[in-house]
C-alpha cells in the first residue's frame, strides 16, 4: 500500500467533516499498526515538497439501504484523501439534482482503511466460529474450494449446495451473479426465495393485487394526505439517491398533511412535520379495522364503487367457496365467527390509539382529495406481518385511493430501474426452492420441510441437507440471522453443514465461521457499471466506477476469484466466455448504448461517475391507473381480476397447511394477536417489554458498523419510555441488560417520549462480541430475536420479542 500521511489523517480527525464529536482512538501509530504498515509510512512530507496532485476519481456507494449514491472520490498518492457529492445539472430540478451521499456513504473511506479488513485468503485453524485462521496463497485457497465442491457433489447432489442470503454489496459484474454463475456451470444449487426485509409483504401482496405495485413517491406532489405505516425515509432512504428527496421535493409542492404510525418517533415524523400516532407493535390490522367500522357506520364508504373493483368486501361478492357471514365487512361487524365487533374502543384498546383519534383519522382519509397511503418493512416484519400487509392494502381499495394521482396502493413503491445488465447467472438445474430465513433448518432438520409444513416449493421433500455454503458479502450468515446463540450451534458442527465459505471485505461476527475465508476488493477497489437500486424511485440513471486506489494487500475482484475457481474444475472458459471483469463492464455498456445512442463512448463515459440520468413519467409512475379506469379491460393477476379482500387461495391454504395452536392463515385480513406480544399474557408475566428494531443513519444493516467515527456520530442506545425506566429504576446512559429466554445483550439507555410506553427499540446490525459470561456486550439485537417463521412466507419475525430490562 503507498504512503499514508500522517498529517492527512490527524488533519481529517480534527476536521471530521460528517461529525460534531471528539474521536478517541484513531492515533497515528494504531493505525499503522492495524494496516500491517511501519510508521514511517505516516510521515509527513515536508512543507512546499514536491508529490502527486489530488486527482478526482469516481465510484458508488453499494451497500442494501435501497438507495444508489455516486461517490467523488479525491486521491492524492494512491491515498483516498477525502468524498465529496458529484457535480449536478440544475439542483433545483429533480432528475437533474445533486445525487448526494449520506454520511454513511462519504465514510466510505473509513471502511477501505478499517483495520478490521480481511487482507488476505485465509483458511480455519481451530473450532469454527472461534475466529482462528491462518495465511494461504490464492492458488491453495480456489483449490481447496473446488476439491471440495467436486467432493460434496459426488457424494451428495447439487441440492447441497447453498448461496446464502445477503445484502453486502450490489455489484453487476462480481458478487452474487458472479457466483451464481459459477455454481449452475457446477450443475445448480438450493434455491431460496423471499428475502430478510420482505418476506411477508411480497408473498401476501398477490393475494389482494395480484403481483406488487405502488405508486412513486413524487405522486405525493398531488396529495392532500399522507399517511404512513411504519415508513422511515428519513434514516432508511436518507441520501440523494434515495426516496427521501423524492418525497421532501413532493411535499414541498403539495404541503400535504402527513400522518406516520408507528412505535417510535422517528426522524421521517419532525422532517415530514408530521402527527405521530404511536402503536403497538404487531397490532396495524387491529387499527385498520377499528378505521373501517368508522367508515362502515358512519356511511363514508361508495360500496357500489367498492364491488366494481374488489370482491370479499360483503356477502354479494363473495366466491362460492366462501362460507356465509365470511367477508370484510361482516367480520368488522362482528357477524363473523369470533363474534366481536372491531369498533375503535376495541382496536384501541389493542393499538394504544385514543378511540377519537382513530375516528378522526378513517373521516380524514375519506374525505381527502387524494390520499396517498403507504406502509414501510417494520410492520409486517413480524409473527403476524401477512396480516397487516393486507390489512393495510385495503384501506385505499375501500377509499377509492388508488389508480388516481396523488394516491397509492398501499404498499412501499420501488424503482423504476435504468437497466444496466450483469454477468448472466445462467440457469439453475435445481428448481427446489427454501424459504430465505429457514436456511437452518436445511442444515439441522433438512426432513422438516414439505410444500405445507416449512414452504418448500418445487419439491415434496429435500433429499439432502445443506452442506456447502458460500457467503459472499453478507453478515446473515450468523449477526443478522434470528436466535444467535441456536445458530451458532448449529453452524459450529462441521459435521453437518461441511464446508463453508465466506468472502468479505472485513472480519465480520459470519466471518468468524468460515473454513475459508477470502478477501474481497472494497466498493472504492473495484471496476464496475452500475444502476440505480431498488428504492431510489422515480429517479434512475448509471454510474461507472473505477478503481480509486490500488486494491490493497492480497485482495481481489470475486470475478477474478470465481474464474480460477472454474479453471480448477475444469470449465473458465466457459465460466469467463474468454472476457475480463473490465470486458464484460463494457460489453453491458455497448449493450446500452445501442438503446440510448445519445450517450458518450466508453473510453469518455468510463471517468464520469454518474453518466446518464432519467425520471420515470407521471404514467410509470400511479399504480393501477389502467386498472382503475376500466377493471373489466384491464383486470388484475388475481383469479378475479380485481382486488380480493377475501381470497379463496389463501382458504385453500388455510386449510391444507399444518400451523400450530397460535397461528392463523386467513382469506380476510383480520387481526390475529402475536405471540410473543404484549396479548401474550403467559410470556408478558416474565418479559413485560416488546422489543423491535430500527435502522439507523450510522449503519446500513451491519454495514459500516466498525467505524468509529459514525459509532460516536450515532450511539448504540436502546430506546425507552421514562415510565418503563422510571419502573427499572433506570437513569439516561445507563449501562443495562436487556434479556430473555435466547440471550442477554448489554447497551446504554436513551430515555425519550418518542417511543411508546411498554415498547422498547434497539439498533439493528451491531456486531455480536460475547464476554466470558456470555453476554453479548457487542449489543446484537439478533441474541435476543425469535427464529420461528410467519404462517404463511415463513418469513423473518425479529420485531416480534418480549424483554425485561435491568441495571448491568
Amino acid at each position: 500500500m503507498s504512503k499514508i500521511s500522517k498529517d492527512l489523517l490527524l488533519r481529517d480527525i480534527s476536521r471530521r467533516q460528517f461529525l460534531g464529536t471528539t474521536t478517541k482512538t484513531m492515533a497515528a501509530i494504531g493505525i499503522a499498526n492495524s494496516l500491517s504498515l511501519p510508521f514511517s509510512a505516516f510521515a509527513s512530507s515536508p512543507a512546499g515538497a514536491g508529490g502527486a496532485a489530488e486527482m478526482v476519481k469516481h465510484s458508488a456507494c453499494l451497500v442494501n439501504c435501497g438507495s444508489r449514491c455516486p461517490l467523488k472520490v479525491i486521491v492524492k498518492d494512491d491515498t483516498i484523501i477525502r468524498i465529496e457529492a458529484e457535480d449536478c445539472v440544475n439542483d433545483s430540478i429533480f432528475g437533474q439534482h445533486r445525487i448526494s451521499p449520506c454520511l454513511r456513504g462519504r465514510s466510505s473511506r473509513w471502511r477501505v482503511y478499517s483495520p478490521d479488513r480481511i487482507k488476505y485468503p485465509m483458511k480455519r485453524i481451530g473450532k469454527r466460529g472461534e475466529g482462528k485462521f491462518e495465511r494461504i496463497t490464492w492458488e491453495e485457497a480456489t483449490s481447496t474450494i473446488a476439491k471440495e465442491m467436486t467432493r460434496i457433489k459426488e457424494k451428495y447432489g447439487n441440492e447441497a449446495f447453498y448461496y446464502n442470503y445477503q445484502s453486502g454489496a450490489y455489484y453487476h459484474t462480481q458478487g452474487t451473479t458472479v457466483w451464481q454463475r459459477l455454481l449452475n456451470l457446477n450443475g445448480g444449487y438450493l434455491r431460496y426465495y423471499n428475502t430478510y426485509s420482505t418476506a411477508q409483504i411480497s408473498v401476501a401482496t398477490p393475494f389482494s393485487h395480484g403481483g406488487y405495485f405502488a405508486s412513486h413517491f413524487d405522486q405525493v406532489k398531488n396529495s392532500d394526505l399522507v399517511v404512513f405505516f411504519g415508513m422511515n425515509l428519513s434514516e432508511t432512504r436518507m441520501s440523494g439517491g434515495g426516496q427521501v428527496e423524492e418525497m421532501r421535493r413532493a411535499l414541498e409542492q403539495s404541503r400535504a398533511k402527513v400522518v406516520i404510525i408507528d412505535p417510535r418517533y422517528t426522524d421521517s415524523v419532525i422532517t415530514g412535520n408530521a402527527e405521530w400516532m404511536p402503536i403497538r407493535p404487531t397490532t396495524d390490522a387491529a387499527l385498520v379495522a377499528g378505521m373501517v367500522h368508522t367508515l362502515i357506520v358512519e356511511n363514508l364508504l361508495n360500496e357500489e364503487q367498492i364491488n366494481q373493483y374488489c370482491i370479499g368486501f360483503d356477502s354479494t361478492t363473495l366466491p362460492e367457496t366462501a362460507p356465509k357471514n365470511a367477508g370484510y365487512k361482516d367480520y368488522i361487524l362482528g357477524n363473523g365467527d369470533d363474534k366481536t365487533v372491531k369498533t375503535p374502543e376495541w382496536a384501541a384498546d389493542v393499538t394504544g390509539i385514543p378511540a377519537g383519534r382513530i375516528r378522526q383519522l378513517a373521516r380524514e382519509i375519506a374525505n381527502a382529495k387524494a390520499c396517498y397511503i403507504a406502509q414501510g418493512w417494520g410492520p409486517q416484519r413480524h409473527a403476524n406481518g401477512e396480516q397487516s400487509v393486507r390489512a393495510i392494502q385495503m384501506l385505499p381499495a375501500l377509499t377509492g385511493h388508488f389508480g388516481l394521482p396523488g394516491t397509492n396502493t398501499g404498499n412501499w413503491p420501488y424503482a423504476k430501474s435504468y437497466g444496466v445488465p450483469k454477468i448472466p447467472a445462467g440457469d439453475n438445474p435445481i428448481k427446489t426452492a427454501i424459504p430465505c430465513y429457514l436456511w437452518t433448518d436445511a442444515i439441522a432438520t433438512p426432513e422438516m420441510f414439505t410444500p405445507t409444513t416449512w414452504g418448500l416449493k418445487e419439491a415434496e421433500k429435500l433429499k439432502t441437507g445443506i452442506k456447502f455454503v458460500l457467503n459472499q458479502a453478507g453478515n446473515t450468515l450468523l449477526n443478522q440471522h434470528g436466535n444467535i446463540n441456536r445458530t451458532k450451534k448449529i453452524l459450529a458442527d462441521d459435521t453437518q453443514c461441511e464446508m463453508i465459505v465466506v468472502i468479505d471485505n472485513h472480519m465480520t461476527s459470519s466471518a468468524k465461521f468460515a473454513d475459508i475465508l477470502l478477501p474481497e476488493t472494497s466498493y472504492l477497489e473495484a471496476e464496475d457499471l452500475v444502476d440505480n437500486s431498488y428504492a431510489s424511485g422515480s429517479n434512475n440513471f448509471m454510474i461507472s466506477i473505477q478503481p480509486t486506489v490500488k486494491p490493497m494487500w492480497e485482495v481481489r475482484s470475486t470475478y477474478d476469484i470465481c474464474a480460477d475457481i472454474a479453471g480448477h474444475l475444469g470449465m473458465r472458459e466457459k465460466f469467463t466466455t474468454g472476457l475480463t471483469q473490465p470486458q464484460w463492464v463494457e460489453k453491458h455498456y455497448a449493450e446500452i448504448k445501442a438503446k440510448r445512442p445519445h450517450l458518450p463512448e466508453w473510453s469518455v463515459a468510463k471517468h464520469m461517475g454518474v453518466i446518464d440520468q432519467e425520471i420515470a413519467t407521471d404514467e410509470e409512475s400511479v399504480a393501477f391507473s389502467d386498472f382503475r379506469r376500466s377493471p373489466q379491460d384491464n383486470p388484475l393477476k388475481t383469479p378475479s381480476g380485481k382486488i380480493e379482500i377475501y381470497s379463496a387461495r389463501l382458504a385453500d391454504i388455510a386449510a391444507k397447511w399444518v400451523l400450530q395452536a397460535d397461528e392463523k392463515i386467513t382469506p380476510i385480513p383480520e387481526f390475529c394477536p402475536s405471540w410473543e406480544s404484549h396479548l401474550d399474557t403467559v410470556m408478558k408475566e416474565k418479559y413485560p417489554l416488546q422489543m423491535i428494531g430500527f435502522h439507523t443513519k450510522g449503519r446500513t444493516h451491519s454495514t459500516y458498523h466498525p467505524i468509529p467515527q459514525l459509532r460516536e456520530a450515532v450511539p448504540d442506545e436502546i430506546w425507552i419510555n421514562p415510565m418503563d425506566a422510571q419502573a427499572r429504576g433506570l437513569q439516561a446512559g445507563d449501562v443495562v441488560r436487556v434479556y430473555n429466554d435466547r440471550g442477554i445483550i448489554e447497551i446504554k439507555t436513551k430515555l425519550t417520549h418518542r417511543i411508546a410506553p411498554g415498547v422498547v427499540g434497539v439498533p439493528q446490525g451491531a456486531w455480536e462480541q460475547v464476554n466470558a459470561e456470555g453476554v453479548d456486550i457487542g449489543g446484537c439485537i439478533n441474541t435476543l430475536t425469535h427464529h420461528r417463521p410467519s404462517p404463511l412466507a415463513k418469513g423473518n419475525p425479529q420485531h416480534t420479542n418480549l424483554v425485561e430490562i435491568r441495571k448491568a
